[in-house]
């Protein structure tokens, strides 16, 4: 008698491109999917994707996706017989893993006994000493549960002081980066053990912590994993995440390439043996940290699918949730170790609606143009849970798409992947594209020479990696020739500006950032003439720009200029020019020649810096405080922003509350200048 588990309709518990990932592969295995979605997910991809959908709540919408009451009611009423975690909100919680099982369903993930030993990070590097797996030095809090003092400030300050600095916070339940603080010295303690417990609780409902000793300019090596219910269990090669901001994974690629064969087979050994351990079935990833003498030591295992495993899927040829699938039914692994080969090159991107040149700030508003086929059309993966014309909220993580190249070897990956990115840009908000395409060109990056802190140093030596793409004399040429003709090359403008008839040329005032510029435009039929001038009026450079009919189905114009003909994506909103062009993107709009001084920003007003949750506020009506002292704190997207004060004064009025909603720019704190 067969005893596997059946089903046939999938309930994918989650949102955004691991959704629609997910369901692309239950499809092509002939399976009917279920989509779940908040109210501000109503119009998102994975909702069009799958075949019913299923409302699960309104706002707060983050915690839709992590009510297991909703979830459970969804699937019962679509009639699905497995649900899908994906990754992050539920995919490591024990109690939903149970309430699966407990209904009837199949839980495509590990079992809940399994969770509970390896998501507990404290208790799993305790299991992983005693089974000889190397683990860096650490306070575990391992009677947390039973001693409420092991969790104190003051505990943790005395273990803090034992162990030494630099040392990492770390949230037990948690994973991602998400409740992880970086302490260089005593002083900074107490308020990063506040914000690692805040941020924990809202990302994983413990603000339980620990704290690890810091291993210095080390590499993060991670060995996928599978095991089924038959006593097989195998790695897939290892991934390198090194290249991280705030202990976040930026890029991630396999094979490593400081690893050698006998080092993956050791690490590949260990992980394998930590899975067995706790019974494991199911996609598992366990993560080591590397030092610089290429010693390894065991970090956490992640108990479910990790952003990264497309890389995985590229040099092995697997797809890694087809195997979670059939893992699942009760069927043995696809492949046993000696049948696994690995073969090329693979990188992968993550694409982030957050701005690197204001501290990776979160970033919200409307897709304007993103057309990813052009980079597919080159081989390119891309794993997307937006598309034009939706929104990027403040209520979830800044991750709207991931890039993935597979090369011959690592030139390959890194060329074709930086190609991708230009060819591919996102339009309407800030991101991180041009910032990840000149990441990869770095000789550190080329070389393998990344260390997890790199990128964060960088950031404060202001690297000219922060800085933002430079605005030359030909683009802003270009920027004027495109605003002198825009409603002859583009639909998107739906009103044109008049000019005078009586004249042929004019001056056109353009700003792009806090960059202004006049410059003398005069159209003609064989394009436009742009004349820059300089201060004293002195003609600086004279150029003519002419545009071509070109393939539209990327949002492509070509133009030529200065005797070179090129490409760009252009678009056109309420007036304003939205330009890319070999992989960055600038914003222009035609202004007044005349400065408006009120436009300026005032000191005294305190604003939020993006739309969020006001966290926390830390002063009230007729406090004192000084430059850069810390007013509030917003929540966007998982990440904290701290709102400091621009000047020295006293606090006239506070503006908002903890656990408010704010929109950009709200008005937070009014300060009057110090007496």
């Amino acid at each position: 008698m067969n005893t596997s588990p059946s089903f046939e309709k999938i309930l994918i518990a989650n949102r955004g491109e691991i959704a629609c990932r997910v369901i692309r592969t239950a499809h092509r295995l002939g399976y009917s999917t279920v989509a779940v979605y908040s109210d501000a997910d109503a119009q998102a991809p994975h909702v069009a994707l799958a075949d019913e959908a299923v409302h699960i709540g309104a706002s707060p919408a983050r915690a839709s996706y992590l009510d297991i009451g909703r979830i459970m009611a969804a699937a019962q009423q679509a009639g699905a017989g497995a649900i899908h975690p994906g990754y992050g909100f539920l995919s490591e919680n024990p109690a939903f893993a149970d309430a699966c099982v407990q209904a009837g369903l199949t839980f495509i993930g590990p079992s809940a006994a399994s969770m509970r030993a390896m998501g507990d990070k404290a208790r799993a590097k305790a299991r992983m000493r005693q089974a000889g797996v190397p683990c860096a030095p650490g306070y575990l809090a391992e009677d947390a549960d039973t001693d409420p003092a092991a969790q104190s400030d003051e505990r943790l300050m005395q273990e803090a002081a034992a162990l030494g600095y630099p040392l990492l916070i770390k949230a037990v339940a948690g994973g991602g980066g998400r409740g992880m603080r970086l302490v260089h010295a005593a002083g900074e303690l107490p308020a990063a053990m506040a914000s690692a417990r805040r941020e924990a609780q809202s990302a994983f409902g413990s603000d339980v912590l620990m704290l690890e000793r810091l291993i210095e300019r080390g590499r993060h090596i991670e060995i996928q994993i599978f095991a089924d219910s038959h006593g097989n269990a195998v790695y897939l090669g290892e991934r390198d995440c090194t290249a991280q901001r705030r202990r976040q994974k930026v890029i991630e690629e396999a094979p490593s390439p400081i690893v050698t064969p006998q080092m993956r087979e050791v690490m590949g050994r260990d992980a394998v043996a930590a899975a067995l351990a706790v019974g494991y079935q199911g996609a598992g990833t366990v993560e080591f940290i590397v030092d610089q003498n290429l010693h390894h030591y065991f970090l956490e295992m992640n108990t479910r699918l990790q952003v990264e495993h497309p890389v995985t899927e590229c040099i092995t040829g697997q797809d890694l949730v087809e195997w979670q699938i059939r893992v699942a039914r009760g069927e043995p692994l696809p492949l046993n170790q000696d049948a696994i080969r690995l073969e090329g090159h693979a990188i992968e991107v993550r694409l982030y609606a957050e701005d690197p040149t204001h501290a990776f700030a979160p970033q919200t508003g409307t897709v304007l143009h993103w057309q990813p086929d052009a980079a597919r059309a080159d081989g390119t993966r891309v794993d997307s849970g937006i598309e034009a014309g939706g929104s990027v909220s403040p209520f979830y993580d800044p991750m709207v798409a991931k890039f993935i190249a597979h090369g011959c070897n690592r030139d390959d990956a890194i060329r074709q992947l930086r190609r991708a990115l230009a060819q591919s840009p996102l339009i309407g908000l800030r991101n991180n594209g041009a910032y990840l395409r000149d990441l990869l060109d770095t000789p550190e990056f080329r070389m393998a020479r990344m260390h997890t802190a790199l990128l964060d140093e960088w950031l404060e030596q202001g690297h000219a990696l922060y800085q933002g793409p430079e605005t030359d004399n030909d683009l802003w040429a270009l920027a004027a020739a495109l605003f002198a003709t825009r409603t002859t090359h583009s639909t998107a403008c739906q009103t044109e500006v008049w000019r005078p008839r009586s004249v042929s040329a004019w001056d056109m005032h353009l700003q792009c950032g806090s960059d202004h510029r006049s410059l003398r435009v005069e159209p003609g039929s064989g394009g436009v003439e742009v004349t820059q001038r300089s201060a004293g009026a002195t003609a600086v450079s004279s150029q003519k720009i002419s545009f071509f009919p070109s393939d539209q189905a990327f949002g492509e114009l070509s133009f030529l200029q200065q005797d070179k003909r090129r490409k760009a994506v252009v678009v056109w909103q309420h007036g304003d020019l939205h330009l890319a062009l070999d992989g960055s993107i600038w914003s222009f709009s035609e202004v007044s020649p005349y400065p408006d001084s009120g436009q300026a920003a005032n000191p005294l007003r305190a604003t939020a810096p993006v739309a969020g949750k006001v966290a926390q506020v830390l002063v009230l009506p007729g406090d004192a405080v000084q430059e850069g002292q810390p007013l509030a704190c917003i929540e966007a997207m998982k990440m904290e922003m701290w709102v400091p004060a621009a000047v020295a004064g006293t606090v006239r009025a506070v503006h908002a509350k903890a656990g408010e909603q704010v929109e950009l720019g709200a008005l937070l704190v009014e300060l009057t200048p110090p007496t």
